[in-house]
């Protein structure tokens, strides 16, 4: 089987975010922020002219989803434990158990996510740029995607689609 695709390491892919964990046994780290790195790659078809995508085309995609997140408290909407109501004067209130955070709604992005790992980062970026790059882009169609989320220098978390379940 032969494969082509892209790999995409781009030092302008990062946002800065704040988040806190929720572990295990109900516990959950304080509130804190990291400067988050992006690393895709992608496989897919070549096209006529020898491309999988033009990388001209890919980068301002994912550029689009850092801006999205950076400079947000991100909060794990699918947690079953944590609430978030909307209070007067344009802000949110953040609930896990005996801990409340009063945030403009400006400032706070709630993921379809249960936790906001690195992993769950990395699975929320992902999706939303393989829906993306498939609406964008006509008869792109990708076969493989991994996005890799750093919170800090040399640890990620790592999210792969394959199409059909074949990790190759």
């Amino acid at each position: 089987m032969e494969r082509w695709g892209l790999d995409m390491a781009k030092e302008y892919f990062k946002f800065s975010a704040a988040h806190f964990l929720i572990f295990p046994d109900g516990s959950a780290e304080r509130l804190h922020g990291h400067n988050y790195r992006v690393f895709v790659e992608l496989d897919a078809g070549l096209d006529q002219f020898g491309l999988v995508l033009d990388f001209k085309q890919v980068k301002p995609v994912v550029r689009e989803l850092c801006d999205f997140l950076d400079e947000h408290f991100l909060v794990p909407g699918l947690h079953a434990e944590l609430e978030v109501g909307p209070v007067e004067d344009g802000h949110r209130l953040v609930v896990y158990r005996a801990t409340r955070y009063l945030v403009p709604d400006e400032d706070l992005i709630v993921l379809p996510i249960n936790n906001s790992s690195s992993e769950n980062l990395a699975t929320w970026f992902a999706r939303r740029l393989k829906e993306e790059l498939e609406s964008r882009f006509v008869g792109v169609q990708i076969e493989r995607l991994q996005v890799a989320v750093e919170e800090t220098s040399g640890q990620r978390g790592v999210y792969l689609f394959t199409r059909d379940g074949d990790e190759g």
